[in-house]
């Protein structure tokens, strides 16, 4: 009797699962299998990388080099990616467009990346905006959303995200705006902004997959923003609004079947009211037995809903 014989028998006995007869038949077959998400990573990891040593090249050597050849150098660079992207990559669709390779979305990335290093490197030696600096960063997010919505992107529109937010918080810290609590503000009005502007444009049915990328971006900074008051400054009034969110990322993320948005509910909301709870309770073992009790419930709570909503994402 094989192996796979073996497996039959287990499965039509209820040893084991359809999925794990599935799983493991294809292990015993030596059946091929997908190193798709590795491959992701070991490219974003060596996009990552490679710019990394090129801006520790450039403030190295500098001197040495000059401007007029680390200027030529990367504008070359920049031009050669982005010429690889717009020759090779498919034409702009309103829909979800599939890369027709691997490589394209790191090389747009790459590009993009290169194109903050030329800007920051313009800046740092002549100072051409001076004080209006924080425009590149303007710049650079109307760059990242055009070129993340032309090649369908959300690495770099990830990027676009995370410039529009430090414009956003050097262009108010111009009024002054610069106290904790005008900056949780800050945060929290950017976090309704692109959520408004994700559901504006996936209602009129443009890159509508790209609605989840902006409500990931705007759910961690508005969750971090009320919990920063809470474990920072002990400001007790904005418990109510995190519960809030909180409770609507889980129900929402439960009726959409999106499980991370589950966990940000689950989690964020289960550290803002322990907080609150150990303001009052000062007795060692009863929060040890709070944690305890409330900390199983949530790892089993967690455990339950991966199963039920995690595999259909």
């Amino acid at each position: 009797m094989t192996t796979i014989d073996r497996l039959d028998q287990w499965r039509q006995a209820e040893i084991i699962t359809q999925d794990q007869h599935v799983r493991i038949t294809s292990l015993v077959r030596k059946d091929r299998f997908s190193v798709f998400l590795e491959l992701n990573a070991l490219l974003y990891i060596g996009v990552i990388s490679l710019v990394a040593g090129i801006g520790w090249t450039v403030q190295k050597y500098f001197n040495a080099f000059g401007d007029v050849l680390v200027l030529a150098s990367l504008s070359m660079a920049l031009a050669a990616s982005f010429y690889y992207c717009f020759t090779r990559g498919p034409n702009y669709s309103k829909d979800e467009v599939e890369s027709p390779n691997l490589l394209l979305d790191y090389v747009l990335y790459f590009g993009c990346l290169l194109l903050s290093a030329e800007l920051a490197y313009l800046e740092f030696r002549f100072q051409l905006l001076q004080e209006a600096w924080n425009d590149y960063l303007l710049f650079s997010t109307v760059v990242f959303f055009g070129l993340a919505y032309r090649f369908d992107n959300r690495l770099v529109l990830s990027l676009g995200l995370s410039s529009l937010a430090a414009w956003f918080g050097l262009t108010f810290s111009r009024f002054r705006l610069i106290s904790d609590d005008s900056m949780r503000v800050l945060a929290l009005l950017y976090a309704a902004f692109i959520a408004l502007t994700g559901a504006y444009l996936h209602r009129k049915d443009i890159k509508r997959h790209f609605l989840e990328t902006y409500l990931h971006v705007a759910a961690n900074v508005a969750f971090i923003a009320l919990i920063s008051g809470l474990s920072s400054s002990g400001k007790t009034s904005l418990l109510l609004p995190l519960i809030v969110l909180s409770v609507a990322a889980i129900v929402l993320g439960v009726r959409y079947r999106r499980f991370a948005f589950v966990v940000y509910g689950s989690v964020f909301g289960y550290f803002g009211i322990s907080v609150e709870l150990l303001r009052v309770v000062r007795d060692f073992e009863m929060a040890l037995i709070y944690f305890i009790i409330t900390g199983t419930a949530m790892v089993v709570s967690m455990v339950y809903l991966a199963r039920k909503l995690g595999r259909e994402e």
